[in-house]
């Protein structure tokens, strides 16, 4: 299964994290006047994508995507090439105007059971300990944005090889995280 391409950063093998790794920086594609985020923090629930939302770099299948705590990212330059993708998402995908690349996403409903975590995309950092990537999610959807229906065993069971369980919602912690937040809301826990 090994001629199934999901992703760079995992066809070329899935790198550990750094046991002390404390953040870096996420730069856009641009040649010149990158915008460039501060990341404070490591990340978490790293995870391969396949909803037709998250920016994937060319030729992936895939996005890989992570979250940190809000208020541990900061734009640190060229602020003023960042543009809101879709301002009717859930997630405010902030993308540099000018290479496409999608530098963070905020949530900015303070009702969404995520909303205080911005999701990031460590592929773009040059700095290397990021946290690895753990699941795959919403595997099916990437139907939605031209893959084969018959591909779908061979993306699956390469995700296995390489071991990343497949989902085609979010992973179990965090689908019991939104469940466990809509039950708050509601009263009943």
């Amino acid at each position: 299964m090994s001629n199934v391409k999901l992703h760079p950063s995992l066809d070329a093998g899935i790198k550990p994290a750094a046991a002390d790794f404390a953040g870096g920086t996420l730069q856009c594609l641009c040649a010149t006047n990158k915008v460039e985020v501060k990341i404070d923090a490591q990340t978490l629930h790293n995870h391969a994508c396949g909803c037709s939302k998250c920016w994937k770099p060319e030729g992936a299948k895939f996005a890989v995507i992570a979250v940190v705590p809000r208020d541990k990212v900061s734009v640190t330059a060229n602020a003023a090439k960042l543009a809101i993708v879709d301002d009717s998402a859930t997630i405010q995908r902030h993308a540099c105007k000018d290479c496409g690349a999608h530098l963070y996403g905020r949530i900015e409903n303070t009702g969404h059971a995520f909303h205080g975590l911005d999701f990031v995309h460590t592929e773009l950092s040059p700095q290397t300990g990021w946290a690895a990537p753990g699941f795959a999610a919403f595997v099916s959807s990437v139907i939605e944005t031209g893959t084969p229906p018959a591909e779908m065993d061979g993306i699956r069971a390469r995700f296995n090889e390489i071991g990343l369980p497949t989902y085609d919602c979010l992973s179990p912690a965090l689908m019991d995280a939104l469940a466990t937040h809509t039950a708050k809301q509601n009263g009943v826990l």
